[in-house]
């Protein structure tokens, strides 16, 4: 048995895949208030990469019956990977990849701009006929839901779409264990899917001060089917989670007409491609019964399907096949996962550290993204042996360039 099961006293049982991997108490604490929940079904399935989240944990895969908690899902709602094998090889690229990095970097906008410091670059200021054409899919809907909820109107939406954002977001340009050039990105559903999830996170509490007096965390609120907003949320969380995929699909899509200026070789783009969320919640039918599944930090692996998990700047990465594994709910971890906060690894790490760390590859190397270093996550490596029944690996990933929002 390659998982642990701890009890918590009046929950559901936690299945933790974390064997070999450091799992911090506070996280622990979480995941046991999430299976105090009534609704919670069966168990909760904890994946390699599990740390400490807001409400819920990052790295959790929590099934609910007739129900479902919107901050278990997130602001980052549809946040998730997109990677294409290309069919360049590593020869086909040029030896100095700074102007590369520099033409993605104005192909995409990425990062964010204080409020009140002048245009957000990390938004369009006129979205380009790429963007509107697949804006024009979306619309229609997103005006529905505005109707039922206008403070979403007034949002960064159409203007967001196929950009990167902040953080642990990035895109980059990869080697495989042959060689093949294959590129990747990582992003969400932006500004609107953080004002939907933020809504009706703020709704569901409301909700939960009337008729769930007995939560262990205000942050676990939940919507009940039947629930004044239960299907406006499925409605709104449903709708975040196309704008992502498609956010992704417009960024790869600049991203290859960036790499065809740039290398004269012409090439195919998408020999394999994979697009997988990482931060969702979708109905599936596990054990017998129609549930609601809700992956906080973590990707769906049912048998034969591929997915991506991702190490940090400067470690590998992996295309995976799921094994169907029923006990994680058919389940994977989402990357590596962090062992400390942001806050700490800019207290602990220097410039110095991030330049030895992120060596070989051609990315920022600044005191902003110290965050992002990689000691401050789990070793990738520990993460996919704590998981070898859960997915096979198929490609292993290493990249060459990175760009951070």
């Amino acid at each position: 048995m390659n998982y642990d099961i701890e009890q918590p006293e009046g929950g559901v049982p936690i299945k933790l895949w974390t064997q070999g991997v450091p799992v911090e108490d506070d996280a622990k604490k979480q995941l046991a208030n999430a299976a105090r929940l009534p609704i919670v079904f069966r168990h909760i399935a904890a994946m390699p990469d599990v740390h400490l989240g807001i409400g819920a944990t990052v790295g959790s895969v929590i099934p609910t019956r007739k129900a479902i908690i919107p901050a278990a899902v997130g602001v980052d709602i549809g946040c998730g990977m997109m990677a294409c094998k290309t069919s360049l090889r590593a020869e086909d690229l040029p030896d100095n990849l700074g102007p590369l990095r520099a033409a993605i970097e104005r192909a995409v906008p990425h990062g964010s701009t204080p409020r009140k410091q002048g245009r957000d670059q990390g938004s369009w200021e006129n979205p380009p006929d790429t963007v509107d054409q697949i804006w024009a899919t979306l619309a229609e809907e997103f005006a529905a839901l505005c109707e039922l909820h206008p403070r979403l109107e007034k949002t960064n939406n159409r203007k967001h779409l196929g950009t990167l954002g902040t953080g642990n977001h990035f895109i980059e340009v990869c080697l495989d264990e042959d060689g093949a050039v294959w590129f990747m990105l990582h992003s969400g559903s932006r500004g609107v899917g953080n004002a939907i999830g933020s809504h009706f996170i703020e709704l569901a509490k409301k909700d939960a001060e009337q008729h769930q007096r007995n939560l262990p965390d205000r942050d676990l609120a939940y919507f009940e089917e039947g629930a004044r907003y239960f299907d406006d949320y499925v409605r709104g969380v449903g709708w975040a989670q196309r704008f992502a995929a498609r956010n992704r699909e417009v960024m790869m899509g600049h991203l290859i007409a960036t790499m065809r200026k740039v290398i004269p070789k012409p090439f195919e783009s998408h020999v394999l491609a994979v697009n997988c969320h990482h931060n969702y919640v979708q109905r599936e039918r596990h054990f017998g019964e129609d549930v609601f599944v809700t992956r906080k930090g973590a990707v769906s692996a049912r048998r034969g399907e591929l997915g991506i998990i991702p190490g940090s700047m400067g470690a590998r990465s992996y295309i995976v096949r799921g094994l169907g594994n029923p006990e994680s709910f058919a389940s994977c971890s989402h990357g590596a996962g962090r062992v400390m906060s942001r806050t700490q690894a800019k207290k602990r790490f220097t410039v110095a550290d991030q330049i030895k760390a992120t060596e070989g590859v051609e990315c920022r190397k600044d005191e902003a993204v110290i965050d992002e270093i990689p000691m401050a996550y789990k070793d990738i490596d520990a993460v996919m042996q704590a998981q070898r029944d859960l997915v096979e690996v198929v490609h292993t990933l290493k990249q060459i360039l990175c760009v951070k929002g």
